[in-house]
């Protein structure tokens, strides 16, 4: 049974509405919702067929929906290029599994490598090795700690995020005129230095407008989990005036939760950018009112910047002759105002 069958049935009928409103994002095949950049040879040189790269890859089992986007999205920009050859391997559900396929991967000798790890610190090992083994290494999303793992890392804005979004709570409640508002927060995995970023952006921001979270459950980044986290946050509150969820795969679970309790005496931000969470944004009919990027299209860049590494060139629009080290990408603020503009990098 697949993981979003699975999550239809535990939800029965209190998920309908707000299931039926958020299943989509989990949907993805890779010529659905992906971004891909075909580039033109007139105007960039570097979209021009060179020599052919090997590019490996591993990823995290598609068991979520942004995780499926970022397979997705590297697979069709793979595509796009006549001189990319990529290998995906099957990287399992841990980070053991991982690290043993990723072994078979660096023994075949691929020109460039790309991961996405389980766990930055789990799998740095597997970057040094690669790199000893003369292979770049193209670190996706959850950050390697040693900087010798890695050739490039690219990756989200985590702080930025939380940044993103309690800027965008602390605005709308000032302008209600509410000045000591109940603010709800529900993160993924608390042991991730990625969610210990987003919660700390998110405190610094409220705080910029003397704001502060009343309550915090935390979450796993599934849907099932986020039911159970939004249920006991508003068994918790009885009245809120805002929620920060931080993950729109789990959103489908607190969405369902909060239609369970038919609640209706707050606004919510959700996080990454799925496509239906883009939708209902624009549908303007339910609690969600903004989310905040996080998007699994760096899948494609990351791709695009290994085939630089393997083809020996730099950025065209950059001066250096060399891919830089590290980039990471803004957090941009999605609500009904720019839905239209951001839909196409929904997951």
């Amino acid at each position: 049974m697949s993981n979003l069958s699975r999550r239809r049935i535990l939800f029965g009928g209190a998920a309908v509405g707000a299931g039926a409103l958020l299943t989509a994002c989990t949907s993805n095949t890779p010529q659905e919702n992906t971004q891909v950049n075909t580039g033109n040879e007139d105007s960039n040189p570097n979209a021009a067929p060179g020599t052919k790269v090997v590019i490996g890859f591993s990823a995290p089992a598609a068991d979520h929906g942004w995780i499926a986007a970022i397979t997705n999205n590297a697979k069709a920009q793979a595509q796009a290029y006549k001189d990319v050859e990529l290998r995906a391997v099957e990287a399992g559900a841990d980070a053991a599994t991982q690290r043993a396929a990723l072994a078979t991967l660096i023994a075949q000798k691929p020109n460039v490598l790309v991961m996405l790890p389980h766990d930055g610190k789990e799998l740095n090992a597997s970057g040094l090795e690669a790199m000893k083994a003369g292979i770049p290494v193209v670190n996706l999303d959850r950050a390697f700690p040693d900087r010798a793992a890695y050739r490039l890392q690219i990756k989200g804005d985590n702080f930025g995020m939380g940044i993103a979004a309690g800027t965008y709570i602390g605005q709308q409640l000032k302008a209600k005129g509410i000045t000591n508002p109940i603010i709800g927060e529900i993160p993924g995995i608390d042991s991730l230095e990625l969610t210990q970023e987003r919660s700390k952006g998110f405190v610094e921001a409220l705080a910029s407008f003397g704001f502060k979270v009343a309550n915090r459950r935390p979450a796993d980044f599934t849907a099932d989990g986020g039911q159970r986290a939004a249920t006991d946050l508003l068994q918790a509150l009885p009245k809120i005036d805002a929620i920060w969820n931080h993950d729109d795969d789990q959103g489908i679970g607190v969405l369902a939760a909060i239609n369970q309790a038919a609640r209706k005496d707050f606004f919510m931000v959700g996080g990454a950018g799925s496509k239906a969470a883009i939708d209902a944004i624009t549908a303007d009919n339910g609690p969600l009112k903004a989310t905040v990027t996080y998007s699994p299209s760096m899948a494609s860049s990351a791709i695009s910047l290994a085939r630089l590494i393997g083809q020996n060139k730099g950025m065209s629009d950059l001066v250096e002759l060399q891919v830089p080290k590290e980039i990471t990408l803004a957090s941009e603020t999605i609500t009904k105002e720019n839905a239209a503009q951001y839909a196409k990098l929904g997951f």
